[in-house]
């Protein structure tokens, strides 16, 4: 039988995946994809713990609802804005993004 035990530690191995990609990786689109990863862990925690804790209400799955909308224009803005640099830049790694330091 699958417990809480088990979504937690799932969701914990992808949001450490998330952060690692996050965090090392050097190509601004596999950094989205990191925060992607990191986000949808949220989500698996929110709905486990709403199934476990009360399992009548939806409240864990409303608020992933919301965390998938607020990613999905996050992804929107996020590409965006490495496209238009990728324009100016010929380049989508992160290292290159050293024009707004002081």
């Amino acid at each position: 039988m699958i417990t809480l035990n088990h979504y937690l530690i799932l969701a914990a191995v992808l949001f450490c995946i998330g952060l690692y990609g996050a965090l090392a990786k050097r190509n601004a689109v596999a950094v989205l994809m990191g925060i992607e990863l990191m986000l949808n862990a949220v989500n698996i925690n929110l709905v486990a713990f709403s199934r476990f804790l009360s399992p009548d209400a939806l409240v864990g799955h409303v608020f992933a609802i919301f965390v998938i909308v607020v990613a999905a224009a996050e992804v929107a803005v996020g590409l965006a804005i490495v496209i238009n640099i990728y324009r100016e830049r010929l380049s989508t790694s992160v290292d290159d993004f050293d024009w707004m330091k002081w």
